[in-house]
This record gives C-alpha cells, structure tokens and sequence, in this order.
C-alpha cells in the first residue's frame, strides 16, 4: 500500500514520529504528576517536530522544504532544551532523559543531512 502523502515515506518523519509516541507517554506521566506547564510545552515542541517535515514535504520547491526542515532541527532543539531543563528543575533525572536526548541528537543529524541532499 502506497502513502497518500510524501512525507509518510520520510525515515525523518518516521523516527520523528517513533519519538514523538514516546515524549508524548513522558507528558502524560507529567500530567499525572500536575505538571501540567511541562506536558504541554513538551507536546508542543515534540509535536513539530514532525509537523515541519510535513509541512515542507508539501512544498513546490527544495528551498521552502529545507526552510521547514531547518523549522524541524530548531524545535529538536527546543525539545531538547525543555528536557535538560526538566533536569535542572529536579522534575526529571540526567538518567531519564538521556535516551530521548541521544535520539534527538540523532534526529538532528538525519534531518540536516536530508536537507544537505536537496540541494544536489
């Protein structure tokens, strides 16, 4: 069966959506514990990740698609960002967050190497 949209062939958007599943389960965890404010950026930071690398794959040209690519990197940052933070409020153990920030890490780079191949 063939996807109805490019983006669902993406290994970027695939892993982004793998992790994003799996952030989405630590804020309901967050949730569970009032830390409602933490859930919520969380989601959102999490969540568009994967909405800019749809949105550019709907693009017409490879430049706008490497603008919402560059959109998708910066908000692996930001997630990134509010887990390292969670750390440092005490919310969250180094321990906790470590295999979601080398997952980002790695997300990071599949998505600027995907973007490096638009231009060829």
């Amino acid at each position: 069966m063939s996807s109805r949209f490019r983006f669902e062939d993406l290994q970027i958007w695939q892993i982004g959506a793998e992790l994003s599943v799996a952030l989405f389960k630590l804020a309901d965890e967050l949730e569970e514990k009032k830390l409602f404010r933490f859930a919520e950026q969380l989601r959102g930071a999490v969540l568009s990740i994967t909405n800019n690398i749809a949105e550019g794959s709907g693009s017409t040209s490879d430049k706008e698609f490497q603008q919402f690519l560059n959109f998708s990197r910066r908000s692996i940052f930001e997630t990134a960002n509010i887990l390292f933070m969670m750390v440092r409020a005490g919310v969250l153990k180094e321990e906790e967050i470590q295999g979601f920030i080398n997952r980002l890490e790695e997300q990071s780079r599949k998505v600027l190497s995907f973007s490096r191949s638009l231009n060829t």
